[in-house]
């Protein structure tokens, strides 16, 4: 059972409307499929806006997010296939303290238009993160083999907790401007940015050494569910890694920008520009977040690197257009290793070549591509150590062809298809033997198709509307390997996901009604989702379900 209810208001304060205001939130409360499963969420975001005169605006802007749950880690594999176990079963605890998370985000927006050419943009985000999380985690969390013995399907646990919190600020300034030089038609843009940030993680309990008295059978587990208060009070007295469990991440950033988007004879368009990055890192780790935040200084690194972009559009006749683009990227890194070096930035590198076609008065359009994309020194989990936040360092590669189609095919039907082949895998592993490997979550074969039918036309104000579609997605690697996961390797078969709707519009006065009826999974088919690399789990202890057959009504009024 499932409760969203949203709404978005909007309007004038003053008789000369140059005070505006919008409040816009959502309240969600709803069950899962999985067991002892929810999710409690309330989100309320105000916005009042400023115009003095026509040319200049000032908003701001103010966004709180406060989010209970039950965590939860999947369900374990079982040689190279997820367990045969109903996709409900949790083996968690129903017992376990909810978690929760919370967000407060403050910003601003200021506009000014010299005149219909330039001007002038300034934004500033300050960011309040908080979460607590308490998990009845596989224990040793991130050895497969050592939690969980496929034979007898018992599974180790234990009790932990993890507490995040943060707070970021940024801020960047810019000018856009429009001019042309002869035969050439200029945008351009250029500007500063700055970010800071600072978290600190803080864990308590025990993810490796196991408690017996916490094992559940994956086959049977409802006679060892209902953890006691007292087991789950005392479990988060204890510290795994003493010295070690508070954490505090630095990370500073500034950066400038350019970019100019040429046009010539209206048929070229030219796009050239970058950015050069400034990065200052550090984390510390210790007994206490004083120690930690001492031992930052030690562990502070500077990067800078220069990440040009180019990008070309040729439009021969109005139905084609034939593009390419090449750019690249910059990313710093801030984890630790298990020897405790720190890692050299992310270098990014992508080109894309494609096509764009718009047939038949505009009513299909289409765009088919290559791209082939590489990054070097990502960070994976260290899934070999038993820290939480340690990291190792690979370089992978993505390549593939993509073709997306929208059309109207008549006045009431339309569709939406989409198709993905991806080449998707490590090509150099620093600290293990993955290299070759394919990447984990990323089937070679994807796509998708969706049909709607208007009875009264795709512009119709009222009526009846309906459509049913589909996802396929092919198998997928669950890990790396088992240099990553104690374990062996494993596979999450394909599947084919059917949804469908039906909706109906219609107009009271000058209000506009609509109800729906939406359906996931048709079928009703068993398939599994993916893994989760950030998980406090491995990943073959770890395997997410997808949502099972689900129908969700709803009613929408604008007025």
């Amino acid at each position: 059972m499932a409760r969203l209810t949203e709404w978005d208001a909007t309007g004038p304060l003053n008789k000369d409307k140059t005070l505006l205001y919008r409040f816009t939130g959502t309240y969600q409360d709803n069950a899962s499929f999985r067991d002892f499963n929810f999710n409690q969420r309330m989100l309320f975001a105000p916005s009042i806006t400023w115009r003095p005169t026509e040319s200049t605006d000032a908003t701001l802007e103010l966004q709180v997010n406060n989010q209970d749950f039950m965590s939860d880690f999947g369900i374990p594999v079982i040689g190279k296939r997820p367990a045969s176990i109903p996709i409900s079963r949790s083996l968690g605890d129903p017992n376990t303290p909810k978690s929760n998370l919370n967000q407060v985000q403050l910003g601003s927006l200021i506009n000014h238009r010299f005149n219909d050419d330039w001007a002038i943009h300034s934004r500033f985000l300050a960011n309040f993160d908080y979460g607590d999380e308490t998990f009845v985690n596989p224990a040793p969390a991130f050895d497969a083999t050592g939690a969980f013995d496929p034979k007898t399907g018992m599974m180790q646990r234990n009790i932990f907790n993890e507490i995040n919190e943060g707070e970021a600020y940024s801020t960047n300034l810019d000018v856009t401007g429009k001019f042309d030089i002869g035969f050439s038609k200029h945008e351009v843009l250029m500007g500063f940015d700055f970010n800071r940030a600072i978290e600190t993680y803080d864990v308590k309990g025990l993810w490796v050494d196991q408690n017996r008295a916490l094992a559940i059978n994956i086959f049977n587990p409802t006679p060892y569910y209902g953890i006691p208060n007292s087991v789950f009070d005392n479990a988060l007295t204890f510290i795994q890694r003493p010295g070690r469990n508070r954490n505090v991440f630095f990370t500073q950033w500034e950066g400038v920008y350019f970019q100019d988007q040429i046009t010539l004879w209206d048929k070229l368009h030219i796009t050239g520009g970058g950015r050069y990055d400034w990065a200052e890192t550090g984390r510390g780790r210790g007994s206490s977040f004083g120690q930690a935040n001492a031992n930052v200084d030690e562990n502070i690194r500077d990067d800078e690197g220069f990440s040009p972009r180019m990008g070309i559009l040729y439009q021969p006749i109005h139905e084609m257009s034939l593009y390419g683009n090449w750019t690249t990227s910059f990313g710093a890194n801030n984890a630790p290793s298990d020897n405790g070096a720190t890692f050299d930035p992310q270098i990014g590198e992508q080109f894309e070549a494609g096509i764009k076609t718009q047939l038949f008065n505009n009513r299909l359009l289409a765009t088919l591509a290559y791209y082939h994309l590489t990054k070097d020194n990502i960070l994976v989990p260290n899934n070999n150590t038993d820290d939480p936040y340690d990291r190792i360092a690979n370089n992978q590669r993505s390549q593939g062809i993509e073709l997306d189609v929208t059309g109207q095919i008549t006045d009431q039907l339309s569709l939406i298809g989409s198709y993905a082949f991806t080449d998707a895998r490590v090509i150099k592993d620093y600290e293990g033997g993955t290299a070759g490997n394919k990447l984990p979550n990323v089937p070679e074969h994807s796509g998708s198709l969706w049909v709607k039918y208007d009875v009264n036309g795709v512009d119709a104000q009222e009526g009846f509307s309906f459509g049913v579609g589909g996802v396929a997605a092919g198998s997928r690697e669950g890990n790396f390997s088992d240099s990553f996961d104690v374990g062996d390797g494993f596979k999450l078969p394909g599947y084919v996901r059917m949804d469908a709707f039906a909706a109906y519009k219609m107009k009271v006065g000058a209000t506009k009604v609509t109800t729906s009826f939406n359906i996931r999974n048709l079928l009703d088919k068993t398939y599994y989702e993916s893994t989760d690399p950030d998980s406090n789990v491995a990943p073959a202890l770890g395997v997410a379900p997808g949502v099972p057959l689900t129908a969700i009504g709803s009613l929408r009024v604008e007025y």
